[in-house]
Order: C-alpha cells, then sequence, then structure tokens
C-alpha cells in the first residue's frame, strides 16, 4: 500500500524545515509537497492510505551500526530467526536500519554468524538489515571491555578476507586496536578494500591515533569506553576524538557509559557533525532483569545495567529513542542535530546515505512521525508501517 502523509513538519535533506506532505510509492520517497499539496484524499486511488500527521515531526528514520542484539536474540546465535527477531524489535525505538554485530569469539562462532548474515534475506515491515560491523578480535587485551580475551588475535589480512567473503561481502565496519598494526598494513588494506575502520578497545594514546588517522582509521567505536581518557601529559583517544577532525565518535547516550556530564562536554566539544549515536545492545534489550549470555560469558541484568560477574559493563540495554531523547536534553541540541547524530552520520559512515538516513525524494521511505519530544507515533521501513505508538 502506498502512503500519503499529510500536515507534517518535515525536515528536509538540506536541513530546511517545512509544513508539508509526502507521498511513499512503492517503499521509496516519491514526491514531496511544501505545504497542503493538490493530491489529498479525494484524489487518491484504491489502495492509498492517507495520515495525518497534524502537529508532528517527520524525521528519517534511525540507523544503529553497533548493536549486538535484541529481545532475547543475539547476532551471535547465528539464526535466521535471531536476526528477524531484531529486526521486527528495532522499529519500536525508531531504528530503521542496522548493522548486526559480533564479538571476539572462536573463528567458528564467527564464521557462523558471518553465513548467517549473508544468507538472510530482509522482510518488510522490519528493520533493514545493512550488513555486518566486526568488533573484534582484532583488540587490545588490556581494554577488552566484555570482549572474551581467549579469543583475542592480532590483525590478519588473510583472515579478514575470508571472513569478507565467507560474509558476502557484508562486513561494512571493523573496530580495533590500531597500536596492533603497527606499520599500518591492515588497516590501509581495508580503506581500500571500503571498509568503514574504527579504532576501538584500544590503549593507544593521542600520537598512536593520529598514526592510525594517517593510515586511514575514520572513526573511534562507543567513546570513552574501552580506551584511553584524557590525562594532561597524553589527551589519549579521547582527546583525539576532541582534536582530530578527521574522526567520527560513537557514542552510548544512557547515562551509564557516558555520565550525563560527560556527554555535555563531549557535545560541546565535537558537535553533531562527528557524533554517531548507539546503542551497543546485547540480547536482554526489551527483556526484564535476569541472566543473559554476552559472548558466551554471563551478563546480569539488574536496574537498567547489563554487566559480566566481575563488574565490567556487558553492552547496554538502551533503545535508540531513549538514547536521543537523552542528547535532546543536553544545552544546544536540536531536532537537526539529533537526525545529524542519529540519521546521517551513521549513514553517511557505512556508505549507504545515498538511499538513507534523510529525507529527499528518491531514498527509501525510512521514517518516523514523532512530537515534540521525540515520543514516537510511527515507524515507517521501506515505507511500511512498522510501529505504531499511541496518538
Amino acid at each position: 500500500m502506498n502512503i500519503y502523509i499529510k500536515n507534517a513538519h518535515i525536515f528536509l535533506e538540506n536541513k530546511e524545515k517545512i509544513h508539508g506532505s509526502i507521498y511513499i510509492e512503492s517503499g521509496k520517497i516519491k514526491k514531496i509537497y511544501a505545504e497542503q499539496s493538490l493530491l489529498d484524499a479525494d484524489n487518491f486511488h484504491i489502495g492509498v492510505r492517507v495520515i495525518d500527521a497534524t502537529n508532528l515531526n517527520l524525521i528519517p528514520g534511525f540507523v544503529d551500526v553497533h548493536i549486538h542484539g535484541a529481545n532475547g536474540a543475539d547476532t551471535m546465535d547465528a539464526t535466521e530467526t535471531a536476526l528477524d527477531t531484531i529486526a521486527q524489535f528495532l522499529p519500536k525505538e525508531g531504528t530503521t536500519s542496522f548493522l548486526a554485530t559480533t564479538i571476539t569469539q572462536s573463528h567458528k562462532n564467527i564464521e557462523a554468524a558471518l553465513k548467517n548474515v549473508a544468507s538472510y534475506k530482509n522482510k518488510p515491515g522490519q528493520a533493514e538489515l545493512l550488513g555486518v560491523h566486526l568488533e573484534g578480535p582484532f583488540i587490545e587485551k588490556s581494554k577488552a571491555g566484555a570482549q572474551p580475551v581467549q579469543h583475542i588475535i592480532k590483525p590478519d589480512i588473510e583472515l579478514f578476507m575470508k571472513w569478507q567473503e565467507i560474509s558476502e561481502h557484508s562486513i561494512r565496519t571493523v573496530t580495533m586496536a590500531p597500536e596492533m598494526d603497527d606499520d599500518g598494513r591492515f588497516i590501509k588494506t581495508l580503506v581500500k578494500a571500503g571498509i568503514n575502520v574504527s579504532a576501538g578497545h584500544t590503549a593507544a594514546g593521542f600520537t598512536g591515533i593520529k598514526k592510525a588517522v594517517n593510515y586511514g582509521i575514520s572513526q573511534l567505536t562507543h567513546l570513552c569506553n574501552a580506551m584511553t581518557g584524557i590525562h594532561h601529559q597524553d589527551i589519549g583517544v579521547v582527546g583525539a576524538a576532541f582534536q582530530l577532525k578527521e574522526l567520527k565518535a560513537e557514542l552510548i547516550a544512557d547515562g551509564i557509559h557516558v555520565v550525563p556530564e560527560m556527554l555535555q562536554l563531549i557535545y560541546n566539544n565535537i558537535g553533531s557533525e562527528r557524533l554517531i549515536l548507539i546503542t551497543d545492545a546485547m540480547r536482554a534489550k526489551g527483556m526484564p532483569d535476569g541472566n543473559y549470555e554476552l559472548g558466551g560469558q554471563k551478563a546480569i541484568v539488574r536496574d537498567g545495567k547489563a554487566l559480566l560477574e566481575d563488574g565490567t559493563l556487558a553492552g547496554s540495554i538502551l533503545k535508540m529513542c531513549d538514547g536521543v531523547k537523552r542528547m535532546y536534553t543536553l544545552e544546544g541540541v536540536s531536532m537537526t542535530d539529533i537526525i545529524q547524530m542519529a540519521s546521517v552520520n551513521p549513514a553517511k559512515q557505512i556508505g549507504v546515505y545515498d538511499r538513507k538516513g534523510s529525507i529527499t525524494v528518491g531514498k527509501d521511505a525510512d521514517l518516523l512521525l514523532v512530537d515534540d519530544d521525540l515520543n514516537i507515533r510511527y515507524t515507517f521501513c521501506c515505507g511500511e508501517i512498522a510501529f505504531r505508538g499511541e496518538i
């Protein structure tokens, strides 16, 4: 069914906001009209659904480029059912597309997850799986966080190329520790192949990150977590995010991984043009408190926190809609800034901005109707109503 949304405040790709209408045909944004168009309900043939969006904002769907799981399922389960479970759950939080994120594990388990993604077929009315974020195993043991230390290995070009073949070239982002690749051969090879290489789970200092940027690294994984912080004698990876304009930075805005005061400090120093909002959520997202599993390890979820038995943070249970709301409370953050951080930047970073991340004619109709407080009223995934909230 094609859809006509009228009377919306539409946030366009050029950052202009108009009051108008939008026509969705065959899952794509077909036409955008300023004010009320001549195309109204009476002019439509049977089969067009009309939605009155009076007092609502139409913004692009969120793109979560770092999520392990949700609603009891995890990427590493390596089943179609697991990916379906995640894809069905995400529209409730405004996420219309995502990268299935792996964890440091045995070669066998990683390869099973990659094969599963390669064979997976996206389905109507669900968030679209765009590919894989390979988090590890090429990381630094001292900054492993919740990544299983026993499976950490040095960067291996031949192994990665094998994995990329197994995934049918669906790996879009790789998180690795750049100090493990001193001569930059691994980083340069991946960047040349079109992979988004992100520094994460790293003990590198500022100088090391500057060198990695010269090799082609353009992103930092979950800023402030599993990396070196700011010190007056070495501003570390966090300082590099502030200083090096070549870097985008993922951010988990749950108030736990990064406290609200630090979120404000980060925003003040980096701004919306270089931040990418993620959830880094594990399978317990959307589930009750209890015992869960992450990378073969026991994870305990209590009071909004997911922890390993030793107290290490084990990903999050953050919903993207809650993360963007928290960012929206910060001083200086507008609706346009939220769109930049949760839609535009991630889409650009993984090379899908030609069809995702903004509202313009010809792009996929991945859209959200939200009120002024970012409460979700409708989620559209490629033109299908995937979620309807309280009106």
